[in-house]
């Protein structure tokens, strides 16, 4: 069966034992959410199962899509705010998410610095700035927020999280005491940080960040050498912003005596992780656990003959912190077995099955799909390469 593979150590499913499939996939980016992922699989599993209770629990490890997610188990309020964007002189309607009973609001900062924004042909991480970010924190703050959740993936930003702090009040100098300019290329003029008119009211706001991997700010695993060719950075453009998040680093720890710079996940969307410890007092936290106990995935998989998950890409970074991983370390603690659809496979599936714990795994991508499209026509895929999987489960132990 093209697409799919079964692990065959495992025993076959009986179709007429399942009663209830929990469906909890993360987004495929770029094509589907992961509310509408949910549904194509609901569709397909209806297409081989009829009569099986299908519970839809969409999914998101921090990056774009938390606020969707959240709405609803939260009892939140979905707002709009206009901020500035990424680019220079750029205005967006940001979206986020409020729930008064808990003074609790739910934002993303790709709603206001997300690489969404930014046209291919513009992308450039030295000038693109996390401004936004900061309006949209002074928002939920002026609301009344108590606490503040902030998913930071999907991010066109390599400025440290300065634009943010901006913002919020912070003024970042020169040698000379002039204001240095917004974006990552920027920082590497910083000389002195003065956060005498910092908004006070962020410190005392419990501000958790939903991380969506642990990269540290800088060095080889750092902000911009990994993730700044993402969003355009050439490989002097990234030397540069090397430079500006280490002299940011520097400058921050002279002046409050924290060291951003080896904090797991304080290079998430372009070091804005680190920025937020380091201006704001964030605790970062991996994005899938936050999101699995707000939602109460483990109640829901409570009873479950089967979860069925997926996102639009499974690689390598499946242990550290991705949304399957969460899933997978969930439904293992519960005895319930994992099956997965998936955009596209990055390495040998077979280690993904036959190590990584799913039961049987399905991609979009195959020998007669390809990327493109793959994502053009990812809702009737995900319904397809669901039935095959459930098909070949009932029908086949062996590998395909």
């Amino acid at each position: 069966m093209a697409g799919a593979r079964h692990n065959s150590h495992e025993q076959l499913i009986d179709p007429a034992a399942l009663t209830r499939i929990v469906i909890a996939p993360d987004s495929f980016k770029g094509s589907l959410t992961s509310s509408l992922a949910a549904s194509a699989m609901a569709e397909g599993v209806c297409g081989v199962l009829p009569g099986v209770k299908t519970v839809l629990h969409p999914i998101s490890d921090g990056g774009e899509g938390l606020v969707g997610v959240l709405l609803g188990p939260l009892g939140a309020e979905l707002r709009q705010v206009e901020v500035s964007g990424p680019l220079p002189g750029q205005r967006v309607e940001a979206g986020w998410a409020y729930s008064p009973a808990r003074a609790l609001a739910v934002l993303e900062m790709a709603e206001a610095a997300g690489l969404a924004h930014v046209p291919a042909a513009q992308r450039d991480p030295k000038r693109t700035t996390t401004y936004g970010v900061g309006q949209m924190i002074r928002t939920a703050v002026d609301t009344g927020a108590e606490e503040i959740l902030m998913g930071i993936g999907g991010s066109a930003t390599n400025d440290g999280g300065a634009g943010m702090a901006k913002a919020l009040g912070a003024k970042f100098l020169d040698a000379a005491g002039r204001p240095i300019p917004e974006g990552g290329e920027g920082l590497s003029s910083l000389a002195a940080i003065d956060l005498t008119g910092f908004d006070p009211r962020v410190r005392k706001t419990k501000l958790t960040v939903a991380c969506d991997v642990t990269n540290p700010l800088t060095g080889r695993d750092g902000a911009a050498r990994v993730y700044g060719p993402q969003k355009g950075a050439s490989p002097e453009d990234v030397s540069i912003l090397e430079i500006g998040l280490e002299r940011l680093a520097t400058v921050l720890k002279d002046l409050t005596g924290i060291d951003i710079r080896r904090i797991p996940g304080s290079g998430a969307a372009g070091g804005l992780g680190g920025g937020l410890v380091g201006f704001c007092g964030a605790i970062l936290c991996p994005g899938i656990d936050i999101v699995l106990d707000l939602t109460g995935f483990d109640e829901a998989i409570s009873g479950a003959d089967l979860v069925l998950t997926g996102e639009g890409r499974l690689d390598s970074q499946l242990g550290y912190g991705k949304a399957l991983a969460g899933v997978m370390r969930r439904a293992h603690e519960a005895g319930v077995p994992v099956i997965g659809v998936v955009g596209s496979i990055e390495g040998d599936d077979r280690d993904f099955v036959k190590e990584g714990g799913f039961l049987a795994l399905a991609s979009l991508v195959n020998e007669g799909v390809s990327v493109e499209v793959a994502m053009s026509e990812a809702q009737a895929l995900v319904r397809q390469r669901t039935e095959e999987l459930l098909r070949g489960l009932f029908s086949s132990g062996k590998e395909s």
